[in-house]
């Protein structure tokens, strides 16, 4: 990035040019250091500095003792480079612990990874190929514990590039030993306290990655689907439901967007309490339909149908249909979640490919035949049921629809055929529809049996829903989005169909199914992880896992270990016990914050209540933050086809990872954030005037030692200096306010509002004459370095946990200080206190919104007149300012300021009139006239100044009293 130039004094010139060379003795800073910024060369260096010197460690020591405060971090997938989102997460949490422990906490940061699962395990199939159908499961799970331990060593690399501080050298693995003990010990707990049972039952079912999905593995989008309605012929009596349809036709109509469930209908569902109709049709078949849905109906088959007979549901119920084109009778069954809003009010029902279906099945003892196949193939329609093989056996679900169409069209059960747009479930993964498939899987019952901490009974559900009330939850929205997750989720299906993960590790019976539940066997298998990770389930036999003569409750003596793995969000949730609970650097749950994408609510957030309420009765967190998307400037998200996406990696590269940091901290991450290579562009510029306005504070302290040049008192301070002071407790007040409140973005917008209006449009441009003319030593100049000084160091301070980088190096510049930090991410926040009184600050401020309304108000004056020509530069000019009487005692009490603060020779103050004139009223209250004439006296050639005392000094005839001064404390030579 170009830096301002930095202009060196030239004490050597001749003094033949007097004014020249008079005017080149201004005690400009010497700069005994570069600080160019060159950050995509200069940050590795200094995070190399840092890992050598151990830093991380040295923060840990230097707050052992101090009261703790423990961010937990949520594990990201070990599966690729990092992207901006990540980016996003991780300086949040670096922003968290940093302002923790800067405000004296023990703010630990043990980073981690979620190294099992189903995208580990597809990619390496991929690289694998057909060469893994030769392997034992051991070796394909060595090649994915290598490609996931490839992927956490980039994205370490890369998270530390960026600025991230933690344990990265032992962060945590769900795939280490320990964590896998600790995930069976978790499982265990459930298992041993009768959460746990296996049974069949509709689950989700990505046919791609052929394993079972929980509902928080599952996303929403738009699918479209065939749209078909479908004829059942009534095979009971009519007159049963009706006698009005004796001797009629009958049928009813079905419509379904999934004609690949067709197969497996074995019933009809109809609501009971509904009034249906009996639609005789032109061609003399009768259709029943809900009434309330009968002219859609009609409409969407093209039927020329009268009502001939009404009825309520239940009339429906132990009715008998033939199936559209297999040889089976389907049952007429009644239901309550059957409604008006759409379709037939006569609903097909597949208990193998839904869950009301499976219960209403359940209800009617239906058959539970599943004729599709792990790899969503139609398998043995031929086997049951005596059917003769279907055109559609072996196609997979999705692909067969055409098929099935053509069936029912050819055996003349089809009405009608279209397309139906609507949003569909999708692997969350693959990003592939999936289907409801009736296995036999292992669940979390939500409905087991617990008791509240006063000893009343209650729920699993309930017990997770009032823990759920003791969380602060930031932004609120997100307790009643978990809490109606939580109220309405079905049993937490937690088995899975691969092999990359941690084994549900249970032994069954071979005769009966029985699991065997011992804690003694369970223990076992823990210490047996904890030395030889979950790799253990696959190398040892049973026997060899079993003590002699185990047993089952049905007195059988042999056993098989269950294949199934975890599901990993099981895994991911349990963190809090492998991580936190075993940790000596951390404490017990609940711990202090947790901090993810909105996405988690049905992830982590909710894995993590579930998995430490059922173990501990207790919530893991005591608050949870969470941060929005990262999307382009036109609201889209990144995607590789559009070519909008903002890589952190490469921005780090080109323009320094400080910038990605920036970047996060100017925004509010509780919302969607904006991200282009235009925005990134934008924070860097104001990065970059940030840092030159830091440049431009240690180029003035590099004559400035605090032990022997500060002034100590803060009254002997020149007012402007104290006034600057006051401005700086303010902003170290909002600055940590906001700090404490997770409002980076208000600290950043404090930050460039100090720096440019505060500072670089005042402060630093009224102090340059006093830096620059005065004698090196002389009260006003140290007065002005004092502030400079506590302006550095607090702006440091103040910076550090945001711009790392840049705190660090400027840390290192500043002026010395003995018993200093090494590091400023060693030090602690200033205080307000640490300026001016609050009592002070206060009054200051006050005083000063007057006295910069005056400067306001004479500047505008000013440069009315020197567009006029009446006047050159501002020291051209004396200003007389009039003002009423009750505002005349602050003027006077500054007035010796005022000069500096207006740039002008000289002020005079006078009591305002009656007469008002042009007097200009200012907020507060009170009135005041600036009348600007031309200086008097005679222009100093160094200083530019009108004084009466130009050539009092016979050394240095052309300059005034005060210039002679500096001219004589730097040896400057006489001349005539």
């Amino acid at each position: 990035m170009p830096e301002t130039p930095v202009q060196k004094p030239v004490a050597d010139q001749s003094p033949a040019q007097p004014a020249k060379a008079l005017k080149s003795t201004l005690n400009l800073p010497q700069t005994p250091f570069a600080m160019k910024a060159n950050l995509p060369v200069n940050e590795p260096i200094r995070l190399e500095s840092w890992q050598k010197q151990d830093l991380y460690g040295q923060i840990r020591a230097a707050r052992a003792g101090a009261p703790r405060y423990i961010l937990h971090d949520g594990p990201p997938y070990a599966n690729g480079a990092i992207h901006l989102g990540h980016a996003l997460n991780k300086c949040i949490k670096d922003f968290v612990v940093k302002t923790k422990t800067m405000a004296g906490f023990d703010a630990p940061y043990v980073p981690g990874w979620d190294c099992h699962g189903l995208p580990i395990e597809i990619k390496v199939d991929e690289q694998l190929g057909r060469k893994k159908l030769e392997m034992d499961p051991i070796a394909v799970r060595r090649a994915c514990r290598e490609y996931a331990q490839k992927y956490v060593d980039l994205q370490r690399s890369q998270f530390e590039r960026i600025g991230v501080f933690g344990r990265w050298n032992d962060p945590y693995l769900t795939m280490s030993f320990q964590y896998e003990a600790a995930i069976a010990e978790t499982f265990y707990d459930f298992f041993e306290n009768n959460f746990v049972y296996k049974g069949l039952k509709p689950v989700y079912w990505c046919i791609h990655d052929r394993t079972a999905l929980a509902e928080a593995e599952v996303e929403y989008e738009q699918h479209t689907s065939p749209s078909v309605y479908v004829r059942y012929k009534l095979t009971s009596d009519p007159t049963a439901i009706s006698p009005k349809l004796s001797g009629q036709n009958v049928y009813t109509i079905i419509w379904t967007t999934t004609p690949w469930t067709l197969p497996a209908s074995q019933a009809v569902a109809f609501n009971p309490i509904l009034d249906y109709v009996a639609l005789k049709n032109s061609d003399g078949a009768t259709y029943i339909v809900l009434a309330d849905l009968a002219k859609q109906t009609a409409e969407a088959c093209d039927l020329d149908a009268t009502e001939i007979a009404r009825f309520k549901g239940s009339a429906l119920e132990h009715t008998t249909f033939q199936h559209p084109f297999l040889d089976r009778q389907v049952l007429g069954v009644v239901a309550p979640y059957v409604t008006a809003e759409q379709g037939t009010g006569a609903v097909h029902t597949a208990p193998a490919h839904g869950v009301d279906d499976f219960y209403t099945g359940k209800r009617y003892n239906l058959p539970e035949i599943q004729y599709v196949d792990n790899a969503g193939r139609h398998r043995h329609t031929a086997q049951h049921g005596g059917h003769a093989a279907q055109p559609y056996e072996d196609q997979t679900v999705f692909k067969s629809n055409p098929t099935i169409i053509e069936v029912l069209r050819e055996k003349g059960a089809l009405l009608s055929a279209t397309e139906f747009q609507h949003s569909y479930p999708h692997c969350w993964r693959c990003h592939n529809p999936v289907i409801v498939r009736a296995t036999e899987q292992w669940f979390i019952g939500m409905e087991t049996p617990m008791f509240t901490p006063e000893g009343a009974e209650t729920t699993f559900r309930q017990r997770a829903l009032d823990e759920i009330k003791k969380v602060k939850w930031d932004p609120a929205w997100g307790e009643e989005r978990i809490s109606n997750m939580i109220a309405t989720r079905p049993d937490w299906c937690i088995s899975r169909q691969r092999i990359w993960g941690v084994p549900i590790a249970v032994f069954l019976c071979e005769k009966c199914g029985t699991p065997l539940n011992d804690k003694a066997i369970n223990k076992s298998i823990v210490d047996l992880f904890h030395k030889e990770g979950a790799d253990a389930w696959y190398t040892h036999d049973v026997s060899a896992l079993l003590p002699a003569g185990t047993k089952c409750t049905c007195g059988h003596t042999e056993f098989r270990k269950e294949m199934d793995i975890l599901d990993v969000w099981f895994e991911s949730g349990a963190s809090w016990h492998a991580v936190v609970e075993q940790e000596p650097t951390l404490r017990p749950i609940p711990v202090d914050l947790y901090t993810e994408g909105g996405d988690q609510h049905r992830g982590w957030f909710h894995s993590s209540l579930l998995c430490a309420v059922g173990m501990r009765g207790i919530a893991p967190y005591k608050m949870v933050a969470t941060s929005g998307w990262t999307l382009d400037e036109q609201g889209r998200a990144f995607s590789k086809s559009l070519g909008n996406g903002v890589d952190p990696v490469d921005i780090a590269k080109r323009l320094g990872g400080e910038i990605v940091r920036l970047w996060v901290a100017s925004v509010d991450f509780r919302e969607d954030v904006a991200a282009s290579e235009n925005l990134m562009q934008r924070v860097s510029d104001n990065y970059r005037k940030l840092r030159n306005t830091l440049r431009f504070l240690l180029s003035n302290l590099s004559d400035f030692d605090p032990a022997t040049n500060a002034v100590k008192d803060f009254a002997k301070l020149e007012p402007l200096d104290q006034y600057i002071l006051a401005k700086l407790a303010q902003l170290t007040e909002k600055i940590r306010t906001a700090y404490d409140e997770f409002e980076f973005h208000r600290a950043y917008h404090a930050l460039n509002e100090f720096t440019n209006t505060d500072l670089s449009a005042l402060y630093l441009d009224v102090l340059k004459d006093r830096l620059y003319t005065f004698a090196p030593n002389h009260p006003a100049r140290r007065s002005a370095q004092t502030a400079l000084w506590r302006i550095a160091e607090t702006l440091t301070r103040l910076i550090a946990p945001i711009l790392s980088f840049t705190a660090d190096e400027v840390w290192q510049l500043l002026p010395k200080i003995e018993g200093r930090e090494p590091s400023v991410h060693l030090a602690l926040f200033p205080n307000p206190e640490d300026f001016v009184t609050a009592a002070m600050k206060e009054e200051l401020l006050t005083e000063w919104q007057y006295l910069l309304g005056a400067r306001t108000a004479t500047l505008e004056q000013l440069e009315h007149l020197r567009k006029a020509g009446s006047i050159g530069k501002g020291l051209d000019a004396a200003v007389q300012i009039e003002s009423m009487a009750s505002y005349v005692g602050i003027l006077e009490k500054y007035q010796s300021a005022l000069p500096e603060l207006f740039n002008v020779s000289s002020v005079s103050i006078n009591d305002l009139g009656i007469q008002g004139g042009a007097a200009v009223s200012f907020k507060g209250g009170g009135v005041y006239r600036p009348i600007v004439e031309r200086a008097t006296g005679t222009k100093c050639e160094r200083c530019w100044r009108y004084t009466s005392d130009v050539g009092k000094e016979e050394k240095y005839p052309t300059v005034c009293l005060r210039c002679a001064e500096a001219l004589t404390a730097i040896n400057f030579p006489p001349y005539s």
